[in-house]
């Protein structure tokens, strides 16, 4: 009975994940057609920001200062994000739906509290004797924090600037389930790190 049970769930689930793959797989298609170098396309400069930002950022920070810019852009996020609207500052803000006084709320925060992150205890008890970290551990978290930061400025722009966007590029970074994943991410990829840390200090020990 348990078995019988056990394969009818393995099969809604197997099935729940191709009906949801159907429409991904479409857009994969149309996001692949939309891939040229002779005439390159905004979901191809996101693309190609992606892996070379990450290996840029990710080597030249090291882990922990990672993890330091990681902690001031979830801070300057929440800030941003409800940070109220104001109807009068501008023409050019109110057309704009707010993106220009999110951004620079961001920036600024993210900038301030980047600042006073390197110089608080939270630095020194981040801080790993001045190791970089395995290859591995930055690429994963340089990578997460890249997307994300992807993500969160796509978000700010008004709807009317992410036409020339894919179904697919809009599906994994302006999405709700798109941001909500690439918020999350960074956080498990701390958690990654962390297991794999513990498990390399059971090792020296044992």
């Amino acid at each position: 009975m348990r078995t019988l049970t056990g394969l009818a769930f393995f099969y809604c689930a197997v099935y729940t994940i191709y009906c949801l793959m159907i429409p991904f797989t479409q857009q994969l298609s149309e996001f692949a057609g939309r891939i040229s170098w002779s005439n390159p396309t905004w979901d191809l400069f996101i693309v190609v920001f992606l892996l070379i930002g990450t290996l840029i950022y990710g080597f030249s920070m090291g882990r922990d200062r990672i993890i330091m810019v990681m902690v001031a852009v979830y801070m300057a996020l929440v800030a941003a994000t409800h940070l109220p609207y104001v109807p009068n500052f501008g023409a050019s803000v109110a057309l704009s739906n707010g993106f220009v006084i999110k951004m620079s709320t961001f920036l600024g925060l993210f900038v301030i509290l980047f600042f006073m992150l390197t110089r608080s205890a939270l630095s020194h008890a981040i801080s790993s004797n001045g190791a970089p970290g395995k290859w591995w551990h930055i690429l994963i978290l340089a990578f997460f924090q890249v997307g994300m930061l992807v993500s969160v400025v796509l978000s700010f722009l008004p709807p009317d600037w992410l036409g020339n966007l894919s179904g697919l590029s809009k599906t994994v970074f302006v999405s709700p389930w798109g941001k909500f994943a690439w918020t999350l991410l960074p956080i498990f990829g701390l958690l990654i790190v962390g297991v794999s840390n513990e498990g390399a200090r059971r090792q020296y020990y044992d």
